[in-house]
Order: C-alpha cells, then sequence, then structure tokens
C-alpha cells in the first residue's frame, strides 16, 4: 500500500536541504518585500532606473537558467537510472549554462559600472546589486555543487544538489519579472 498522505517523506533529498532552501527563500522574499515596499515611495525613479537594465539579456539569462534547471532534472533522473555517463553529461551541460549566466550577469553589473551606476545611484539599484548579485553568489555555489557531482553522480547526492539548483531556478524566475519587468 502507498502512503499518500503528502508528508515530509515524499520530499527528494535530505530534509536538511529543504530546510536551507526554504531559508533562503525566505531571504530573497524578505529582500523582494523591501525592493517593492522602497518602490511604492517613488515608483517614477524606479521606473527610470530600471529603464537601464538590459531587459532582453536578462530574458536570454532565464531562458539559460530554466534550461539548466531542465539539464539537472535529467541528469538526476540519470544517476537515479544508474546512468553514470548520461547524469555527468547532463550536469556538466548545467554548469556551462550556469557559467554562461554568470558571464551575462558580470557583463550587465560592468556595463552598469561603466555608466557610473552604484549602489549609491538610487534606492533602485541598492536593491538591484543585492539581490541580483546574492542571487548570481547562490549560481556560483550551484555551479560548484553541479561541477562536484558530475564527478560521481550518485542519486541520492545529485537529487540533493539538484534541488538546490531549482531553487536558484526559481529565485530568478521571480527576480527577474519583478526587478526587470514589473512597473
Amino acid at each position: 500500500m502507498t502512503d499518500t498522505s503528502g508528508s515530509f517523506v515524499d520530499l527528494p533529498g535530505d530534509l536538511m536541504i529543504w530546510v536551507l532552501i526554504v531559508s533562503e527563500l525566505l531571504v530573497f522574499g524578505a529582500g523582494l518585500l523591501a525592493f517593492l515596499a522602497v518602490r511604492l515611495t517613488d515608483p517614477a525613479g524606479f521606473a527610470l532606473a530600471q529603464d537601464q537594465l538590459h531587459r532582453v539579456g536578462a530574458g536570454i539569462n532565464t531562458l539559460i537558467l530554466i534550461t539548466s534547471g531542465w539539464l539537472a532534472a535529467r541528469g538526476s533522473a540519470a544517476a537515479h537510472a544508474q546512468n553514470a555517463g548520461a547524469a555527468r553529461q547532463n550536469l556538466l551541460a548545467s554548469v556551462a549554462l550556469g557559467l554562461g549566466f554568470l558571464v551575462m550577469k558580470a557583463s550587465e553589473f560592468a556595463g552598469l559600472f561603466w555608466k557610473g551606476i552604484t549602489t549609491e545611484t538610487h534606492p533602485f539599484f541598492t536593491f538591484y546589486y543585492l539581490l541580483t548579485g546574492f542571487h548570481a553568489a547562490h549560481v556560483l555555489a550551484g555551479v560548484v555543487i553541479l561541477g562536484f557531482l558530475a564527478i560521481r553522480p550518485t542519486p541520492y547526492a545529485t537529487e540533493n544538489g539538484v534541488a538546490f539548483w531549482h531553487m536558484v531556478d526559481l529565485v530568478w524566475v521571480i527576480l527577474f519579472p519583478v526587478i526587470y519587468l514589473v512597473r
């Protein structure tokens, strides 16, 4: 008989990875709420600041991370199927896309810095750099985790690493519209 109660036992990976994921989501959520609250005080200024961002590049980065998440999930499935070669290939492809995301993000940061736009320019940019920089640090951590997993992709470890990577994807899927699109 199958347990259909939907308990924590049904979650993939270790309970502690979920504690980490929920903790990180709460931190990002608090940052986004603060961003939205401050935006209410100066919607016109936030809109003008937002116009300095590269929406197309951010959209491409969104596709990069979503594709990377799909490849990571394929890597996890391959690890569960005891197909280490396919797991390794998918995880390394996911790593490559994660690195591509970081290169594009660094390029965007550099472009803004060359324009003289810093955290001091406007409150929008204070939040922009904090939220997207914190996210980029998580992408870097995820890239390292997936890279290590690709060396020896065991089902349990891969499941945990991919769960973390999906959290990174989820955060970006929320950050992208809030920071780049919503007026």
